[in-house]
């Protein structure tokens, strides 16, 4: 168990944890100090993922189910964590869906769907942290390189997580004079299922070179530089982890 590093002492939630970059980002942060709350949709997977993020280091872990779409549930995860641990510190905005259909035939429910989880799941949770948050607290918002540059059949989920990125800039200057960061990064493709799963992908609409498919760790990496102190005169940035795919001519 790890009691020292740049979390020793501090709490995490991260949400959509029990899998792929959700799951590397509470890896991460525990080995480096941080006792983590994974929110995951499926309180049984959330579960399973806080014992293999204790088996990996973290000095402890607890899985809650919580659907980020529900302000409720959102509330309840907080005071749960608060409760528990007494603090915290850090939250990863990392929860989303997508909706793969083409623009005329999406639905409102469809736009709902997508918004209420990759959207208003972040404002929930951005929301308690600053009723809850003290001084010196951290969120990063999971964006996604869509937020700049897209491809056919995903227009919800790419206008949603542009709007990830000025909710970001917004709360950043609000959440100056409580002093509490908040920053944004841009995924890129990762070796998650996520990724394989997509049928753009799978139909070859959109190809993807083995050079620009990044780990789920490189994100996590980056997500928790973010969220430590030493990115404390980084705020209100987007910062793009996509190994360089949006670079290239």
């Amino acid at each position: 168990m790890n009691c020292a590093g740049r979390f020793a002492g501090r709490v995490a939630i991260v949400t959509g944890a029990a899998s792929g970059i959700g799951f590397a980002t509470a890896k991460r942060l525990g080995s480096e100090g941080a006792v983590v709350v994974i929110a995951d949709l499926n309180g049984d997977k959330s579960e399973a993922a806080a014992r293999d993020v204790e088996a990996a280091g973290a000095l402890r872990a607890y899985g809650v189910s919580c659907d980020v779409s529900h302000e409720e549930q959102v509330r309840n995860t907080v005071n749960t964590t608060i409760e528990k641990f007494g603090r915290l510190d850090v939250i990863v905005n990392n929860a989303g869906l997508m909706v793969f259909k083409p623009l005329e035939q999406q639905t409102e429910e469809d736009w709902l769907r997508v918004l209420r989880v990759d959207l208003l799941g972040a404002f929930f949770f951005l929301k308690q942290a600053f009723l809850r948050m003290q001084s010196g607290g951290s969120v990063v918002n999971i964006s996604s390189i869509h937020a700049e540059e897209t491809t056919p059949l995903v227009c919800s989920y790419a206008a949603a997580k542009a709007a990830i990125v000025s909710l970001t800039r917004s709360a950043s200057i609000e959440g100056k004079a409580k002093g509490i960061r908040v920053n944004a990064v841009l995924p890129g493709a990762a070796d998650t299922p996520m990724l394989w799963e997509n049928p753009n992908i799978k139909s070859g609409l959109e190809q993807v070179s083995e050079v620009y498919v990044g780990k789920p760790e490189d994100l996590a990496a980056a997500i928790a530089y973010l969220a430590s102190d030493d990115a404390a005169f980084i705020d209100g940035a987007a910062v793009r982890v996509d190994g360089g795919r949006l670079s290239r001519l």
